[in-house]
Formats: structure tokens, C-alpha cells, sequence
């Protein structure tokens, strides 16, 4: 895999700009999948950066019953208790694009849910946190994602974190940071999907896309929730791209670009870069998102 090039993505964002007859059937269905007990909040905040960033509707399918229930803080959050028979739930929902990973954890009802994700076809998927460390440790899941790829080329991006991705590729976080490149080009033959490979210069390829970096971002995005916040932002930006020509590998550059500059954008205000929080960063995405239309 070449030198990277840097990412040069915010200019695509004026193809988002709405015509005045558009609804919310325009913008989209986004499904995020996960918040199992003890987790809700990694799920909340991606579906508050999907709502936050244009996606039509945004539904919040919680694996943890004492969370599955309106959030009185962000009531457009539509929140339900993820169902036993999640491949039924899927074809009854008809999301536009799939998320799953944000807290998902590792129990069989994940498993259950990364299944049926993974067999619906056609739509993009976003793929991240626990979402991968299931594949990574279930053979099965991994063909499964291979052969959805193949039927289905550039459809899904995955979002690993160096740890994420030192279990995907059964090595360690430090031999990961050794050589991003080499890692980031293992990860993209092993899984024939869009990786998003993050941390300090986030670096992104495709099996039809040469690598790029992210120039932008600081150590104050070394937070809890930060990576959730990328999931449901690419997840928006992407959903909206159905109907405004844009692509996953776009919309995951533009998602990664934007994550990072409103970072950057904080922390010039004075914002950080210590104590910057994910939800902080929600705001400052949209902000700069609407600047660029």
C-alpha cells in the first residue's frame, strides 16, 4: 500500500445541501445496534450524532431493557428493546443503513443481531467496537462479512480503534502502531470492506481506494464515546448520500474529516484539548457541517 495522501473530504459536503421539497423519507433511516446492560451510552451518543448530523429518522435498537425507553433529554430518538428475533425486526424496520457495534457487548442476542445485520442485504453497514471484536473472534461472522462484500462491493466500512484492530488481526495494539499503513492494508484484504483505522493521523483505504490520512485532530478526542460519535456520524452523512450521490467511502471521509476538525475547531475556542467531550464535539460537527453547505 502507497504513502498516504491527506484527506481532503469537507468539500464534498455541499452535495448534502436539501432542496426545499425534501422530508424525512429524503434523509433517511439510520438503525444503530447495540447498548447491552451497562452500556446504553455508547448507543445514545451515536444515535445523538446521527440525529444531530440530517438522518431522517433515527432508531435506537437497546439490548439493555432498563434503557430501552424514550431519553427525555433527546426525545427524536426513537428507542425500542432489541428484539429476540432481530432478522424479523429487520425486514419489519427497512433501515436504509445499518450501524451496529456502539456497546453492543458479546452475548448471544449480539451475536444474533450481528447475524441478521450482516445477511441484510443491499444497504450500507457500519461496523464498529464490540461488533468487531466479534467478528474477530468468530470465524464464521468474518466469511460472512467477506461474502456480503463481495455480493455487495464498498457496502460496509468498519471503524477499528488500534486495540479493535490488533484483534482483528491477532497481534498487539503496539505492533498495530508500528506500522498503521501495513496494518490498514491487512485489515482491508482480510475483510474486503471500507476500514477506517483510527487514532492520531486516522487512516482510511478500500479494496478500489488508495489510503488517506486525516491530518486533522488532537489529543483531546482521547475520550470514552468519541468513536461512537464517528459511528453515528458516518452513519448520517452516509444515509443522507443515498439520495445526494454520495457514497459510503465518501461519506465515511467526510464523517472522519468532520469528526476530527470540530475537535480542532473546540480546542482554537478554548474548548479542551483537556475535558472535550463527545457531545461537545456533536455540536461543533453540525456547526461547521452547515458553514460548508
Amino acid at each position: 500500500m502507497t504513502a498516504p495522501t491527506p484527506l481532503q473530504a469537507l468539500e464534498l459536503i455541499p452535495r448534502l445541501k436539501r432542496d426545499p421539497a425534501e422530508h424525512k423519507g429524503s434523509a433517511g433511516k439510520v438503525l444503530l445496534i447495540g447498548g447491552a446492560p451497562g452500556m446504553s451510552g455508547a448507543l445514545i451518543l451515536s444515535g445523538s450524532a446521527a440525529l444531530h448530523l440530517g438522518a431522517g429518522w433515527t432508531i435506537l435498537e437497546m439490548l439493555d431493557p432498563t434503557a430501552a425507553h424514550a431519553v427525555t433529554e433527546q426525545a427524536e430518538l426513537m428507542v425500542r428493546l432489541a428484539s429476540f428475533n432481530a432478522q424479523e425486526q429487520l425486514a419489519v424496520t427497512k433501515p436504509d443503513l445499518i450501524a451496529i457495534g456502539p456497546g453492543l457487548g458479546f452475548s448471544a442476542l449480539a451475536r444474533e443481531w450481528l447475524l441478521a445485520a450482516l445477511h441484510y442485504p443491499k444497504v450500507p453497514i457500519v461496523i464498529d467496537a464490540d461488533a468487531l471484536n466479534l467478528i474477530a473472534d468468530t470465524h464464521e461472522l468474518l466469511q460472512l462479512l467477506k461474502q456480503r462484500n463481495q455480493a455487495f462491493p464498498n457496502m460496509s466500512v468498519i471503524t477499528p480503534h488500534p486495540g479493535e484492530a490488533a484483534h482483528l488481526l491477532n497481534t498487539s495494539a503496539a505492533v498495530v502502531q508500528e506500522n498503521r499503513i501495513a496494518a490498514l492494508s491487512s485489515l482491508v484484504k482480510m475483510t474486503d470492506s471500507i476500514v477506517v483505522l483510527k487514532g492520531q493521523h486516522t487512516l482510511i483505504a478500500s479494496p478500489t481506494h488508495a489510503v488517506v490520512q486525516c491530518d486533522q485532530g488532537n489529543p483531546g478526542m482521547a475520550v470514552g464515546g468519541m468513536g461512537d460519535v464517528l459511528t453515528g456520524s458516518i452513519a448520517a452523512i452516509a444515509v443522507q448520500g443515498i439520495r445526494h450521490h454520495l457514497d459510503l467511502w465518501e461519506a465515511s471521509c467526510i464523517g472522519v474529516q468532520l469528526h476530527a476538525s470540530a475537535a480542532d475547531s473546540l480546542v482554537a475556542k478554548q474548548v479542551g484539548p483537556i475535558g472535550l467531550t463527545p457531545t461537545e464535539v456533536i455540536f461543533e460537527m453540525r456547526s461547521l457541517l452547515n458553514k460548508l453547505l
